[in-house]
């Protein structure tokens, strides 16, 4: 009897210490230092939240700086070219201009010119007194050597507006390669092309007057021969 009550004792015994350690077990550990209770369930949430926290503020950082980055690309782009060779070429044109307004005797008009051929070239300025004959023949002459000084000195001014080109030029190139932005690319490729125009209207300044110049010395020579017929037939008459 005494050894079966023992064995159900220490069974019983074992058990319930068995039962202990499994709600030992299950049961959070605590550790309680100077009255302050550490929870390592509660401490990993925590330091889990903030990471979590620490990650949206890295990637608002983030988002702030490509707003920046993107707000700076955009200040460059609407930034305006520092240099400007427009007032340059507006000087260069109009001195080019202002030699084909000093044009002498027949000026770049088409009314002026069909007077002066009336006048002198054709029709009865070729058949008048032989004083007007004369008078005309003088002023042919007078005619074609200002037409010729007159090519001379915009064909000065073309020449002396090369160098001024040049230096508009290098400045235009050197501002385009060291333009920040889409807008100071394009202002100085405008800019360019307002030198090229600058340029062909030199040219053609050059060539009209030019032009000029022979076209009244060949009509002096037209006026000539046109004069030395009508002596003929007025001598022959005679």
């Amino acid at each position: 009897m005494k050894p079966s009550i023992l064995r159900r004792a220490v069974l019983a015994g074992a058990i319930a210490t068995s039962s202990m350690i499994g709600i030992t077990a299950a049961t959070p550990a605590h550790a309680q230092f100077g009255g302050i209770v550490y929870d390592p369930t509660n401490y990993a949430q925590n330091v889990l939240t903030a990471a979590r926290s620490l990650q949206q503020i890295n990637n608002q950082i983030q988002q702030i700086q490509n707003q920046a980055t993107s707000l700076i690309n955009e200040a460059r782009n609407l930034a305006t070219l520092p240099f400007s060779s427009l007032q340059q070429l507006q000087q260069q044109v109009q001195r080019t201009q202002q030699l084909l307004g000093e044009a002498q005797r027949i000026a770049y008009d088409v009314q002026s010119v069909q007077q002066v051929f009336d006048g002198r070239y054709k029709g009865a300025a070729l058949t008048g007194t032989h004083a007007q004959m004369v008078a005309n023949a003088n002023a042919r002459w007078e005619d074609s050597v200002g037409a010729f000084e007159d090519a001379l000195r915009v064909q000065a001014g073309v020449v002396g507006n090369i160098d001024g080109a040049r230096t508009t030029m290098d400045g235009l190139v050197s501002s385009s390669q060291s333009a920040t932005g889409a807008l100071q690319a394009a202002q100085a490729g405008n800019q360019l092309l307002a030198l090229q125009s600058q340029q062909l209207a030199d040219l053609t300044a050059a060539v009209a007057a030019q032009g000029r110049a022979q076209a009244l010395q060949s009509a002096r020579q037209a006026a000539e021969e046109a004069e030395g017929r009508e002596r003929f037939r007025r001598f022959m008459g005679n």
